[in-house]
């Protein structure tokens, strides 16, 4: 018998859905939801398709995110396969999306169908919120449905992101947080002047590197519990003409901070500030913040998950708040409890992109155990 999150997998992956395009997947998708009692509310910005679907309205509301688009394919020729024709050979799923994040997204509906099927009056409410610009700028996704249900005063429960987490085996790690992201691009200012005469000038190159020195070498935080220490990496850095006899008359420097619950933007802000003071340099900086840390520690929903992947993988799983970013920075502020489980992430974005066949049925099972868990309790 054909597993049918494999099927529902293959469905969606051969829509060629690179961001923002949905290219049908939604529609697939709203069908199955809209056929066992979920109400689909299409919330569509600047060319990004966006569903929110909801069955029941009483609390707890029990919501599983995800996005449809996947990134460019890359050189065509350089794939053992078509991307958008997924294939399954040597114990294997091919294709685009395979791992992020169209089997997420199919083990979430498969799993939804199973547990309404069983438990048509359950309590409480369960929710869809798909986007199809998660892969982009994610400027009219996730947060365009976040400002909606902001602006009628819905706040979610318990979300599930289907994202690749796992590592070498499906279940091993999952995602209870993610680290923030603060960015800078610093201008030192200079006086330029001919490389002859160093005295009529101020190279902000000279004067910037101590400052470097220590910033490179400050201890941020110490992370915690959940978090490693705050990182601080330079990007990117420029200064100079292009001439080999001027001095230069500014630096600019582009870094980021990837920074725990330890930390706070501000306090960040100000400790590199007084750096950069105490060194005497000119200098000016724009930031931008890409990124609040956030975190759902132990409890109902992380105590569930734990167990539906000892149930279902024979394994214990770990929590873990490594790696980017995801949309989970736009719902945790309206979700009392968020984890990302998902299949394995070693192919994510790669040529060849896959995962191993069995991933899908047991993602499924993983989910609907957790619905169980925390909707029949």
């Amino acid at each position: 018998m054909t597993d049918p999150t494999l099927e529902l997998a293959r469905q969606i992956m051969a829509c060629p859905s690179v961001t923002p395009d949905d290219a049908g997947c939604m529609d697939i998708l709203g069908a199955r939801l809209a056929a066992i009692g979920f109400t689909l509310e299409f919330l569509d910005r600047n060319g990004t398709r966006n569903l929110w679907a909801r069955r029941g309205s009483s609390a707890p509301l029990f919501v599983f995110a995800g996005h449809t688009d996947v990134v460019p394919t890359g050189p065509l020729d350089k794939w053992t396969s078509p991307p958008f024709a997924p294939e399954i050979r040597d114990g294997k799923l091919y294709g685009r999306g395979a791992a992020d994040m169209k089997t997420g997204v199919a083990a979430a509906l498969t799993a939804t169908e199973a547990f309404v099927a069983a438990h048509p009056a359950h309590p409480g409410s369960l929710a869809f919120l798909l986007t199809s610009d998660e892969e982009g700028d994610a400027n009219d996704g996730t947060v365009a449905v976040v400002e909606a249900l902001k602006a009628r005063g819905e706040r979610l429960d318990y979300c599930i992101i289907g994202e690749p987490t796992s590592v070498n085996t499906l279940g091993d790690m999952i995602k209870n947080g993610r680290r923030g992201s603060l960015s800078g691009v610093l201008e030192i200012k200079g006086i330029q002047c001919h490389i002859a005469y160093p005295e009529k000038g101020r190279n902000p190159i000279h004067q910037a590197a101590p400052a470097i020195a220590e910033l490179a070498a400050t201890e941020w935080d110490q992370g915690n519990e959940y978090f490693p220490p705050t990182t601080w990496q330079i990007s990117n850095i420029h200064g100079g003409t292009g001439a080999t006899n001027v001095v230069p008359g500014q630096l600019e420097i582009k870094f980021n901070f990837r920074f725990s619950t330890a930390s706070t933007p501000e306090g960040l802000q100000q400790r590199l500030c007084a750096i950069l003071d105490r060194h005497g340099l000119e200098y000016g900086i724009k930031w931008t913040l890409g990124a609040s840390p956030f975190l759902t520690g132990r409890g109902p929903l992380a105590d569930a998950a734990m167990t539906a992947i000892r149930e279902t993988c024979g394994i214990e799983t770990e929590l873990s708040t490594t790696g980017g970013t995801s949309d989970g920075r736009f719902i945790a502020p309206i979700c009392d409890q968020l984890l990302e489980i998902g299949p394995s992430n070693a192919t994510s974005h790669k040529i060849d992109e896959c995962i191993a066949i069995d991933a899908p049925s047991k993602l499924s099972a993983i989910y609907r155990r957790i619905l169980e868990q925390i909707l029949l309790k």
